[in-house]
């Protein structure tokens, strides 16, 4: 083993597909750098599985750059890990020591079933978003910033909603399994900008519509949604989309 790098024991959850019941399967891996991505450590596994004639694990990936939020992993027990403001992609194993055991499981949420291994179907977002309607938008020459007047603080906002990349962790720690911050996230961002306005009686109302046809839980405040979130998205919009469900309430 090179000098710092590590040597790591890891129990990984392992099932077959949804019908699976799954279990905990132990790994070693040795020599492994501090430098890697935990991704980067999960190759590794990969390879020395694939060489001895066993199945690889299926796990989400694709930019590595901390922006599709695909990479979702349950980190002795937090998601995305220990580090907070990062996916799974962006956590390097510096976070953890020689000789540790890491624990690693998919996102646990009825409404999100695993697929195999750590991968699970979060398609359920996809429907809530197909759910928040049409926007406006000039498609002919950009128009000068200056001609739609937008408060510096509601732009500010909507941008923060914005950064939302729909991963799930905050399905995935909440107790109840509430996707409430990913929706109002989505719902803030338009709500909060003149284009989202063309439907803005509707959206609510038919998002939180669909997020419940799905099966998430409730909302009961702990919190845990927005400090679990990597991109630190406030529950702020929770408060901001059940005005927008309300009103719509008020006005249909």
């Amino acid at each position: 083993m090179s000098q710092g790098n590590m040597n790591l024991t890891l129990k990984v959850w392992r099932q077959k597909n949804e019908k699976d019941t799954g279990k905990i399967v132990d790994y070693k891996v040795s020599d492994i750098s501090p430098d890697m991505s935990f991704l980067e450590m999960f190759d590794v596994l990969n390879e020395q599985l694939i060489s001895k004639g066993e199945e690889s694990i299926a796990f989400d990936h694709d930019c590595r750059e901390g922006i599709c939020g695909m990479c979702s992993m349950f980190i002795n027990g937090q998601p995305h890990g220990p580090n907070k403001g990062v996916t799974t992609c962006q956590l390097h194993m510096r976070s953890f020591k020689d000789g540790d055991t890491i624990v690693v499981e998919p996102w646990r949420a009825a409404a999100f079933p695993v697929i195999k291994d750590l991968t699970v179907d979060r398609s359920a977002f996809d429907r809530i978003i197909s759910k928040g309607g049409f926007i406006s938008v000039n498609t002919g020459n950009a128009q000068d910033a200056n001609n739609i007047p937008i408060p510096k603080t509601d732009a500010d906002a909507a941008f923060s909603a914005a950064a939302c990349i729909g991963c799930g962790a905050c399905v995935a720690t909440c107790k109840n399994s509430s996707a409430m911050l990913f929706v109002a996230a989505k719902i803030s961002q338009f709500a909060l900008l003149p284009q989202g306005q063309v439907e803005g009686i509707a959206r609510a109302k038919n998002m939180v519509a669909q997020m419940d046809a799905e099966g998430f839980g409730n909302c009961t405040n702990t919190g845990a949604c927005e400090v679990e979130c990597p991109k630190g998205i406030s529950l702020e919009n929770i408060a901001r989309m059940n005005r927008e469900f309300f009103m719509a309430n008020i006005m249909e």
